[in-house]
């Protein structure tokens, strides 16, 4: 991609940036908030609560839960990805329901060889089924330092954002017969683990084991959210504390379809909206509405 990011302004992208970033002032706590999984001691938690870290060896990878589950609200989370060689490894950041007709929304982070960048890929399955790829490059190295990734679900739609800045929308378009994730609770879930056959370059480039172990680390959990606890939701009362939030919002404003249209135009590398080779009969219906 080069070191002038596809030869956008550096700074076009700072104004960007700096209009954009909200002020962090939220840290969850891992110990009250999740469980570690799987993966045994490669998964920790430390800094009293504050960081939890990942670790993929030739063995195994790991990963965490949520000890909630949410419907509706918006989710952000600060992480670091794997350094240096991370070619052949995948960092999962997601929210799940279960089930042959569960709902999901993924934002995976495939790794690449050294100096490559990483390949955002995000994906939202409905009643079991996906097939709603769109993939970016970042606009930095998100190795150097913690970025936050957020998701605003709401019954209208739902958001992708990537330090606050949207980089794209899926819109409830259930008018049209297409189904939107809007009736089953979903867990927050992470994992780093092995996935060479497919995740870098089609599967050609492989993990380097020599490089193992392979971490990422995740800070500042926040959940802005309506969590779902005995078949009841704590947004049922008009009272509840998440009302009012700007997750709550119906719309994008002006700026922030400009900061998207700009990811969009320059980082986005991939959708599914647009691959006709894909889809020969036809695009999904929902391809055929303003992306905006």
């Amino acid at each position: 991609m080069g070191s002038s990011y596809n030869g956008v302004s550096m700074l076009v992208l700072v104004g960007l940036v700096v209009n954009s970033l909200v002020v962090v002032a939220f840290a969850g706590d891992f110990y009250q908030d999740f469980d570690l999984t799987w993966g045994g001691n490669r998964g920790k938690i430390f800094n009293g609560g504050k960081l939890l870290s990942l670790s993929l060896d030739r063995v195994s990878g790991s990963g965490f839960q949520s000890k909630k589950e949410y419907l509706f609200g918006r989710i952000d989370m600060q992480l670091k990805l794997v350094a240096g060689n991370s070619a052949g490894t995948v960092t999962a950041y997601y929210l799940s329901s279960q089930g042959p007709t569960h709902d999901e929304i993924d934002f995976e982070f495939l790794g690449n060889l050294s100096g490559d960048p990483y390949i955002l890929h995000t994906n939202v399955f409905t009643q079991g089924k996906g097939n709603r790829e769109q993939q970016f490059y970042l606009w930095f190295d998100p190795t150097r330092n913690f970025h936050t990734y957020s998701i605003i679900w709401k019954p209208q739609h739902i958001i992708f954002l990537v330090d606050n800045i949207p980089i794209r929308v899926f819109k409830n378009a259930e008018s049209i017969g297409v189904p939107f994730p809007k009736s089953q609770p979903m867990r927050i879930y992470s994992s780093l683990w092995n996935a060479d056959d497919w995740a870098t370059r089609g599967g050609l480039v492989k993990t380097d084991w020599t490089k193992a172990p392979f971490t990422a680390y995740y800070r500042n959990f926040n959940a802005k959210a309506c969590t779902w606890s005995g078949g009841a939701s704590s947004c049922a009362s008009s009272a509840s504390s998440t009302s009012g939030g700007a997750w709550e919002a119906n719309e994008l404003d002006a700026p922030a379809r400009r900061r998207m249209r700009w990811v969009q135009k320059y980082f986005m590398i991939y959708n599914y909206c647009t691959d006709l080779k894909r889809f020969p009969q036809g695009f999904p219906p929902e391809c055929k509405r303003p992306r905006f």
